[in-house]
Protein backbone atom coordinates (compact mmCIF):
# COMPACT_ATOMS: atom_id res chain seq x y z
CA UNK A 1 0.00 0.00 0.00
CA UNK A 2 3.11 2.48 0.49
CA UNK A 3 4.23 1.81 -2.78
CA UNK A 4 0.67 2.07 -4.23
CA UNK A 5 0.14 5.61 -2.41
CA UNK A 6 3.97 6.90 -3.92
CA UNK A 7 2.37 5.97 -7.18
CA UNK A 8 -0.71 7.84 -6.98
CA UNK A 9 1.41 10.72 -4.88
CA UNK A 10 3.35 11.09 -8.37
CA UNK A 11 0.38 10.09 -10.67
CA UNK A 12 -1.50 13.52 -9.02
CA UNK A 13 1.64 15.73 -9.02
CA UNK A 14 2.77 15.51 -12.47
CA UNK A 15 -0.68 15.00 -14.56
CA UNK A 16 1.24 15.87 -17.50
CA UNK A 17 2.94 12.40 -17.84
CA UNK A 18 2.65 11.36 -21.22
CA UNK A 19 4.34 7.48 -21.15
CA UNK A 20 5.17 5.20 -19.06
CA UNK A 21 7.22 2.19 -18.95
CA UNK A 22 8.63 -0.88 -16.75
CA UNK A 23 12.21 -0.50 -16.12
CA UNK A 24 14.80 -3.29 -14.40
CA UNK A 25 16.46 -2.34 -11.28
CA UNK A 26 19.93 -1.69 -12.29
CA UNK A 27 18.87 0.92 -14.55
CA UNK A 28 17.57 3.25 -12.09
CA UNK A 29 21.15 4.11 -11.10
CA UNK A 30 21.93 5.13 -14.82
CA UNK A 31 18.62 6.70 -15.16
CA UNK A 32 19.68 8.97 -12.21
CA UNK A 33 23.42 9.74 -13.32
CA UNK A 34 22.20 10.48 -17.11
CA UNK A 35 19.84 13.04 -14.90
CA UNK A 36 22.49 14.80 -12.83
CA UNK A 37 20.72 13.61 -9.89
CA UNK A 38 23.33 12.80 -6.42
CA UNK A 39 23.08 10.64 -3.68
CA UNK A 40 23.41 7.36 -2.45
CA UNK A 41 20.06 5.30 -3.43
CA UNK A 42 17.95 4.36 -0.35
CA UNK A 43 16.99 0.70 0.04
CA UNK A 44 13.29 1.25 0.52
CA UNK A 45 13.22 3.18 -2.56
CA UNK A 46 11.94 6.91 -0.98
CA UNK A 47 9.87 8.97 -2.70
CA UNK A 48 12.67 11.73 -4.16
CA UNK A 49 15.51 11.72 -5.98
CA UNK A 50 16.60 8.99 -4.72
CA UNK A 51 13.68 6.86 -5.38
CA UNK A 52 14.54 3.13 -7.09
CA UNK A 53 10.58 2.42 -7.54
CA UNK A 54 9.29 5.16 -9.36
CA UNK A 55 11.41 7.22 -11.84
CA UNK A 56 9.88 10.89 -12.75
CA UNK A 57 11.11 13.35 -14.92
CA UNK A 58 9.70 15.44 -18.29
CA UNK A 59 6.54 14.24 -17.83
CA UNK A 60 8.05 10.49 -18.48
CA UNK A 61 7.02 8.05 -15.15
CA UNK A 62 9.18 4.71 -14.96
CA UNK A 63 8.35 1.95 -12.56
CA UNK A 64 10.82 -1.02 -11.12
CA UNK A 65 9.90 -4.20 -12.26
CA UNK A 66 11.01 -5.58 -9.44
CA UNK A 67 7.55 -4.25 -7.39
CA UNK A 68 5.16 -4.77 -10.33
CA UNK A 69 3.69 -7.58 -8.79
CA UNK A 70 2.46 -6.39 -5.24
CA UNK A 71 1.65 -2.90 -6.28
CA UNK A 72 -0.92 -4.57 -9.29
CA UNK A 73 -2.42 -6.72 -5.96
CA UNK A 74 -2.48 -3.47 -4.00
CA UNK A 75 -4.17 -1.41 -6.52
CA UNK A 76 -6.62 -4.15 -7.12
CA UNK A 77 -7.53 -4.52 -3.46
CA UNK A 78 -7.47 -0.73 -3.02
CA UNK A 79 -9.94 -0.52 -6.09
CA UNK A 80 -12.13 -3.21 -5.74
CA UNK A 81 -12.84 -2.06 -2.02
CA UNK A 82 -13.48 1.25 -2.92
CA UNK A 83 -15.42 0.21 -5.52
CA UNK A 84 -18.09 -2.16 -3.16
CA UNK A 85 -18.41 0.94 -0.79
CA UNK A 86 -19.41 3.40 -3.78
CA UNK A 87 -22.28 0.63 -5.16
CA UNK A 88 -23.45 0.56 -1.55
CA UNK A 89 -23.48 4.31 -1.22
CA UNK A 90 -24.92 4.76 -4.37
CA UNK A 91 -27.65 1.62 -3.95
CA UNK A 92 -28.28 3.83 -0.40
CA UNK A 93 -29.03 7.19 -1.90
CA UNK A 94 -31.39 6.23 -4.89
CA UNK A 95 -33.29 4.17 -2.12
CA UNK A 96 -33.52 7.39 0.13
CA UNK A 97 -36.47 8.90 -1.37
CA UNK A 98 -38.73 5.42 -0.51
CA UNK A 99 -37.41 4.53 2.82
CA UNK A 100 -37.48 7.84 4.75
CA UNK A 101 -35.68 5.63 7.85
CA UNK A 102 -32.08 5.21 5.21
CA UNK A 103 -29.06 7.38 6.22
CA UNK A 104 -28.37 10.59 5.23
CA UNK A 105 -25.98 10.33 2.58
CA UNK A 106 -24.73 13.65 1.67
CA UNK A 107 -23.28 14.89 -1.72
CA UNK A 108 -19.84 15.27 -0.41
CA UNK A 109 -19.53 11.80 0.42
CA UNK A 110 -20.33 10.79 -2.98
CA UNK A 111 -18.00 12.46 -4.37
CA UNK A 112 -15.30 11.32 -2.17
CA UNK A 113 -15.84 7.95 -2.92
CA UNK A 114 -15.81 9.05 -6.68
CA UNK A 115 -12.65 10.83 -6.25
CA UNK A 116 -11.61 7.41 -4.62
CA UNK A 117 -12.68 5.26 -7.42
CA UNK A 118 -10.94 7.37 -10.23
CA UNK A 119 -7.74 7.70 -8.36
CA UNK A 120 -7.71 3.92 -7.73
CA UNK A 121 -8.50 2.30 -11.26
CA UNK A 122 -5.83 4.97 -12.52
CA UNK A 123 -2.99 3.58 -10.79
CA UNK A 124 -4.66 -0.41 -11.57
CA UNK A 125 -4.80 0.53 -15.16
CA UNK A 126 -1.19 1.56 -15.85
CA UNK A 127 -0.36 -1.85 -14.06
CA UNK A 128 -3.21 -3.47 -15.91
CA UNK A 129 -4.65 -2.20 -19.05
CA UNK A 130 -7.39 -4.86 -20.11
CA UNK A 131 -8.78 -4.39 -16.54
CA UNK A 132 -12.22 -3.67 -17.99
CA UNK A 133 -14.11 -3.77 -14.72
CA UNK A 134 -11.67 -0.76 -14.00
CA UNK A 135 -12.64 0.74 -17.17
CA UNK A 136 -16.24 0.31 -16.91
CA UNK A 137 -15.78 1.84 -13.32
CA UNK A 138 -14.65 5.33 -14.82
CA UNK A 139 -17.26 5.47 -17.34
CA UNK A 140 -20.10 5.25 -14.61
CA UNK A 141 -18.18 8.77 -12.68
CA UNK A 142 -17.75 10.42 -15.96
CA UNK A 143 -21.38 10.18 -17.21
CA UNK A 144 -22.87 11.13 -13.50
CA UNK A 145 -20.46 14.32 -13.81
CA UNK A 146 -20.99 14.58 -17.57
CA UNK A 147 -17.87 17.31 -16.90
CA UNK A 148 -15.62 18.27 -20.82
CA UNK A 149 -12.59 18.08 -18.37
CA UNK A 150 -13.41 14.54 -17.15
CA UNK A 151 -13.85 13.72 -20.38
CA UNK A 152 -10.39 15.23 -22.09
CA UNK A 153 -8.77 13.55 -18.68
CA UNK A 154 -10.51 10.39 -20.32
CA UNK A 155 -8.11 11.01 -23.26
CA UNK A 156 -5.50 11.50 -21.66
CA UNK A 157 -5.20 8.28 -19.53
CA UNK A 158 -6.34 6.01 -22.75
CA UNK A 159 -2.98 7.28 -24.18
CA UNK A 160 -0.80 7.07 -21.31
CA UNK A 161 -2.04 3.43 -21.17
CA UNK A 162 -1.55 2.93 -24.95
CA UNK A 163 1.91 4.47 -24.45
CA UNK A 164 3.23 1.17 -22.79
CA UNK A 165 0.33 -1.10 -23.84
CA UNK A 166 -0.12 0.13 -27.90
CA UNK A 167 -2.70 -3.11 -28.29
CA UNK A 168 -4.88 -2.65 -25.29
CA UNK A 169 -8.47 -3.52 -27.22
CA UNK A 170 -9.83 -1.98 -23.72
CA UNK A 171 -7.93 1.42 -23.75
CA UNK A 172 -8.86 1.73 -27.91
CA UNK A 173 -12.68 1.18 -26.81
CA UNK A 174 -12.80 3.63 -24.06
CA UNK A 175 -11.26 6.34 -26.36
CA UNK A 176 -13.87 5.35 -28.78
CA UNK A 177 -16.77 5.84 -25.55
CA UNK A 178 -15.24 9.46 -24.69
CA UNK A 179 -15.47 10.12 -28.46
CA UNK A 180 -18.81 9.23 -28.83
CA UNK A 181 -20.10 11.33 -25.96
CA UNK A 182 -18.18 14.23 -26.89
CA UNK A 183 -19.65 13.58 -30.85
CA UNK A 184 -22.94 13.97 -28.98
CA UNK A 185 -22.21 17.44 -27.49
CA UNK A 186 -20.43 19.05 -30.23
CA UNK A 187 -17.26 20.03 -28.82
CA UNK A 188 -14.54 20.56 -30.51
CA UNK A 189 -14.93 17.34 -32.51
CA UNK A 190 -13.00 18.35 -35.82
CA UNK A 191 -9.82 18.78 -33.68
CA UNK A 192 -10.33 15.59 -31.40
CA UNK A 193 -10.34 14.17 -34.39
CA UNK A 194 -7.22 15.85 -35.61
CA UNK A 195 -5.41 14.97 -32.77
CA UNK A 196 -6.19 11.23 -32.67
CA UNK A 197 -5.33 11.03 -36.21
CA UNK A 198 -2.16 12.11 -34.98
CA UNK A 199 -1.92 9.73 -31.95
CA UNK A 200 -2.54 6.33 -34.21
CA UNK A 201 -0.07 7.32 -36.66
CA UNK A 202 2.74 7.97 -33.54
CA UNK A 203 1.39 5.16 -31.89
CA UNK A 204 1.91 2.89 -35.75
CA UNK A 205 5.15 4.61 -35.43
CA UNK A 206 6.33 2.54 -32.36
CA UNK A 207 3.80 -0.52 -32.82
CA UNK A 208 4.55 -2.42 -36.28
CA UNK A 209 1.47 -4.11 -37.77
CA UNK A 210 -1.13 -2.52 -35.40
CA UNK A 211 -4.70 -3.70 -36.37
CA UNK A 212 -6.30 -1.97 -33.39
CA UNK A 213 -4.58 1.36 -33.68
CA UNK A 214 -5.19 1.03 -37.43
CA UNK A 215 -9.09 0.15 -36.78
CA UNK A 216 -9.70 3.26 -34.53
CA UNK A 217 -8.50 5.70 -36.98
CA UNK A 218 -10.61 3.80 -39.63
CA UNK A 219 -13.53 4.25 -37.29
CA UNK A 220 -13.03 7.92 -36.86
CA UNK A 221 -13.58 8.23 -40.46
CA UNK A 222 -17.57 8.52 -39.92
CA UNK A 223 -16.70 11.39 -37.73
CA UNK A 224 -14.88 13.66 -40.25
CA UNK A 225 -16.35 15.92 -43.04
CA UNK A 226 -15.14 15.64 -46.57
CA UNK A 227 -12.57 18.07 -45.73
CA UNK A 228 -11.18 16.45 -43.13
CA UNK A 229 -11.39 13.25 -45.37
CA UNK A 230 -9.54 14.63 -47.87
CA UNK A 231 -6.59 16.27 -45.50
CA UNK A 232 -6.25 12.57 -44.28
CA UNK A 233 -5.49 11.20 -47.31
CA UNK A 234 -3.02 13.55 -48.29
CA UNK A 235 -1.82 13.74 -45.01
CA UNK A 236 -1.19 9.63 -44.86
CA UNK A 237 0.69 9.62 -48.17
CA UNK A 238 4.26 10.03 -46.92
CA UNK A 239 3.54 7.64 -44.48
CA UNK A 240 2.13 4.98 -46.53
CA UNK A 241 5.16 5.61 -48.85
CA UNK A 242 7.43 4.55 -46.07
CA UNK A 243 5.47 1.89 -44.81
CA UNK A 244 4.37 -0.60 -47.96
CA UNK A 245 4.12 -3.88 -46.37
CA UNK A 246 1.24 -2.41 -43.64
CA UNK A 247 -1.92 -3.33 -45.67
CA UNK A 248 -4.01 -1.23 -42.50
CA UNK A 249 -2.25 1.49 -43.65
CA UNK A 250 -3.87 1.40 -46.74
CA UNK A 251 -6.70 -0.07 -45.83
CA UNK A 252 -7.49 3.35 -44.11
CA UNK A 253 -6.63 4.95 -46.78
CA UNK A 254 -9.27 2.57 -48.58
CA UNK A 255 -11.74 3.85 -45.97
CA UNK A 256 -11.25 7.18 -46.34
CA UNK A 257 -11.74 6.67 -50.23
CA UNK A 258 -14.80 5.14 -50.22
CA UNK A 259 -16.30 7.76 -48.16
CA UNK A 260 -15.17 10.98 -49.90
CA UNK A 261 -16.94 8.83 -53.07
CA UNK A 262 -20.00 8.30 -51.53
CA UNK A 263 -20.07 11.51 -49.36
CA UNK A 264 -21.61 14.21 -52.13
CA UNK A 265 -22.00 17.44 -52.05
CA UNK A 266 -26.10 18.96 -53.16
CA UNK A 267 -25.89 21.02 -55.96
CA UNK A 268 -22.25 20.84 -56.92
CA UNK A 269 -22.35 17.42 -58.45
CA UNK A 270 -19.96 18.73 -61.51
CA UNK A 271 -17.05 19.57 -59.05
CA UNK A 272 -18.06 16.57 -56.80
CA UNK A 273 -17.14 14.15 -59.93
CA UNK A 274 -13.83 16.15 -61.04
CA UNK A 275 -12.71 15.79 -57.51
CA UNK A 276 -13.41 12.15 -57.02
CA UNK A 277 -11.65 11.71 -60.31
CA UNK A 278 -8.52 13.15 -59.42
CA UNK A 279 -8.47 11.83 -56.12
CA UNK A 280 -8.83 8.13 -57.59
CA UNK A 281 -6.12 8.98 -60.79
CA UNK A 282 -3.47 10.28 -58.16
CA UNK A 283 -4.18 7.03 -55.98
CA UNK A 284 -3.50 4.69 -58.72
CA UNK A 285 -0.12 6.75 -59.73
CA UNK A 286 1.05 6.77 -55.79
CA UNK A 287 0.06 2.98 -56.19
CA UNK A 288 1.56 1.99 -59.68
CA UNK A 289 4.91 4.11 -58.56
CA UNK A 290 5.35 2.56 -55.41
CA UNK A 291 4.54 -1.24 -56.92
CA UNK A 292 7.90 -0.52 -59.19
CA UNK A 293 9.74 0.81 -56.06
CA UNK A 294 9.36 -1.57 -53.33
CA UNK A 295 9.23 -5.14 -55.88
CA UNK A 296 7.27 -8.02 -54.08
CA UNK A 297 5.32 -5.88 -51.94
CA UNK A 298 1.72 -7.75 -51.50
CA UNK A 299 0.05 -4.91 -49.82
CA UNK A 300 0.59 -2.62 -52.61
CA UNK A 301 -1.11 -5.63 -55.05
CA UNK A 302 -3.83 -6.17 -52.86
CA UNK A 303 -4.39 -2.25 -52.92
CA UNK A 304 -4.40 -1.73 -56.56
CA UNK A 305 -7.20 -4.51 -56.69
CA UNK A 306 -9.11 -2.06 -54.81
CA UNK A 307 -8.13 1.10 -56.88
CA UNK A 308 -8.78 -0.59 -60.27
CA UNK A 309 -12.37 -1.97 -58.84
CA UNK A 310 -12.83 1.65 -58.30
CA UNK A 311 -11.45 2.68 -61.42
CA UNK A 312 -13.78 0.73 -63.54
CA UNK A 313 -17.18 1.10 -62.04
CA UNK A 314 -16.40 4.83 -62.39
CA UNK A 315 -15.66 4.97 -65.81
CA UNK A 316 -18.57 2.50 -66.32
CA UNK A 317 -21.42 4.69 -64.63
CA UNK A 318 -20.00 7.81 -66.26
CA UNK A 319 -20.42 5.88 -69.99
CA UNK A 320 -23.96 4.62 -68.83
CA UNK A 321 -25.37 7.45 -67.69
CA UNK A 322 -23.57 10.32 -70.84
CA UNK A 323 -26.13 11.32 -73.48
CA UNK A 324 -23.51 12.48 -75.72
CA UNK A 325 -21.53 9.98 -78.17
CA UNK A 326 -18.26 12.09 -78.62
CA UNK A 327 -18.41 11.91 -74.16
CA UNK A 328 -19.14 8.48 -74.05
CA UNK A 329 -15.93 7.98 -76.72
CA UNK A 330 -14.02 9.62 -74.42
CA UNK A 331 -14.79 7.51 -71.55
CA UNK A 332 -14.47 4.30 -73.91
CA UNK A 333 -10.59 5.56 -74.75
CA UNK A 334 -9.76 5.92 -70.97
CA UNK A 335 -10.92 3.04 -70.10
CA UNK A 336 -8.52 1.25 -73.19
CA UNK A 337 -6.15 3.53 -72.26
CA UNK A 338 -6.13 2.11 -68.33
CA UNK A 339 -6.52 -1.54 -69.42
CA UNK A 340 -3.14 -0.47 -71.80
CA UNK A 341 -1.50 0.68 -69.21
CA UNK A 342 -2.24 -2.47 -66.61
CA UNK A 343 -0.95 -4.21 -69.33
CA UNK A 344 2.48 -2.18 -69.52
CA UNK A 345 2.51 -2.68 -65.79
CA UNK A 346 2.20 -6.33 -66.27
CA UNK A 347 5.42 -6.56 -68.49
CA UNK A 348 7.09 -4.50 -66.67
CA UNK A 349 6.54 -6.46 -62.78
CA UNK A 350 6.62 -10.04 -64.98
CA UNK A 351 10.58 -9.67 -65.35
CA UNK A 352 12.37 -12.07 -62.92
CA UNK A 353 15.76 -10.00 -63.20
CA UNK A 354 17.81 -11.89 -60.94
CA UNK A 355 16.35 -16.18 -59.68
CA UNK A 356 18.08 -15.38 -56.35
CA UNK A 357 16.14 -12.93 -55.53
CA UNK A 358 12.87 -14.05 -54.19
CA UNK A 359 11.37 -10.58 -54.47
CA UNK A 360 11.36 -11.06 -58.67
CA UNK A 361 9.76 -13.76 -58.17
CA UNK A 362 7.19 -12.71 -55.88
CA UNK A 363 6.30 -9.28 -57.95
CA UNK A 364 5.90 -11.85 -61.06
CA UNK A 365 3.68 -14.16 -59.18
CA UNK A 366 1.22 -11.25 -57.77
CA UNK A 367 1.39 -9.28 -60.92
CA UNK A 368 -0.02 -11.95 -63.03
CA UNK A 369 -2.62 -12.98 -59.96
CA UNK A 370 -3.72 -9.72 -60.16
CA UNK A 371 -4.53 -9.48 -64.03
CA UNK A 372 -5.86 -12.82 -63.44
CA UNK A 373 -8.65 -11.39 -60.93
CA UNK A 374 -8.81 -7.97 -63.25
CA UNK A 375 -9.97 -9.78 -66.60
CA UNK A 376 -13.16 -10.77 -64.15
CA UNK A 377 -13.89 -7.02 -62.95
CA UNK A 378 -14.17 -5.20 -66.61
CA UNK A 379 -17.21 -5.82 -68.54
CA UNK A 380 -18.07 -8.67 -70.55
CA UNK A 381 -17.75 -6.68 -74.30
CA UNK A 382 -14.23 -6.14 -73.59
CA UNK A 383 -13.17 -9.29 -72.54
CA UNK A 384 -12.67 -11.17 -75.67
CA UNK A 385 -10.12 -8.18 -76.43
CA UNK A 386 -8.63 -8.64 -73.07
CA UNK A 387 -7.71 -11.90 -73.70
CA UNK A 388 -6.15 -11.54 -76.73
CA UNK A 389 -3.87 -8.56 -75.85
CA UNK A 390 -3.00 -10.92 -72.46
CA UNK A 391 -1.44 -13.46 -73.79
CA UNK A 392 -2.91 -16.26 -72.03
CA UNK A 393 0.71 -18.82 -72.82
CA UNK A 394 2.81 -15.80 -70.67
CA UNK A 395 0.45 -15.69 -67.40
CA UNK A 396 0.71 -19.25 -68.00
CA UNK A 397 4.46 -19.52 -68.02
CA UNK A 398 4.61 -17.09 -64.68
CA UNK A 399 2.79 -19.09 -62.76
CA UNK A 400 4.50 -22.33 -63.10
CA UNK A 401 7.64 -20.81 -62.51
CA UNK A 402 6.42 -18.59 -59.28
CA UNK A 403 3.51 -21.03 -57.72
CA UNK A 404 3.01 -24.04 -59.35
CA UNK A 405 1.04 -24.95 -57.53
CA UNK A 406 -1.42 -21.78 -58.05
CA UNK A 407 -0.88 -22.31 -61.76
CA UNK A 408 -4.61 -23.96 -62.11
CA UNK A 409 -6.38 -20.11 -61.70
CA UNK A 410 -5.16 -19.75 -65.69
CA UNK A 411 -7.75 -22.09 -66.62
CA UNK A 412 -11.01 -19.47 -66.57
CA UNK A 413 -9.37 -17.15 -68.91
CA UNK A 414 -9.96 -20.05 -71.87
CA UNK A 415 -13.71 -19.89 -70.93
CA UNK A 416 -15.57 -17.42 -73.18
Amino acid sequence: MDLLNQLETILESDPLIDEVGFIHPSQFVTLHKECGESGNLSADGAFGSTNTKFWNRDHKLGISTEVLLPLCKAAKSAFMNVMKQYKMLSNLSDSKSEDENAMYVSSSSCQSFEDEVMKHSRALLLLSSDFGTAWNARKLVVLKEQQLSMFTDELLLSALVLSYSPKSEQAWSHRRWVIKIIAGKHLNLQQILAKESELVEKIAERSKMNYRAWNHRCWLVSYMTREQMLHELKRSRDWAGLHVADNSCFHYRRRLMLRILENKQEGDDCSYGVENYHVMKEELDLNEVLVKRYIGREALWLHRRFLSLMWIQHLTTMCGISCHSEQKTGIDNEINLFLDKELCLLDSCSVIQDTEFEDFKAQAMYSAIYFLWLVKQIPQLRKIEMHEKLKVGNLKNILHMTCSERSFLWDFLEER
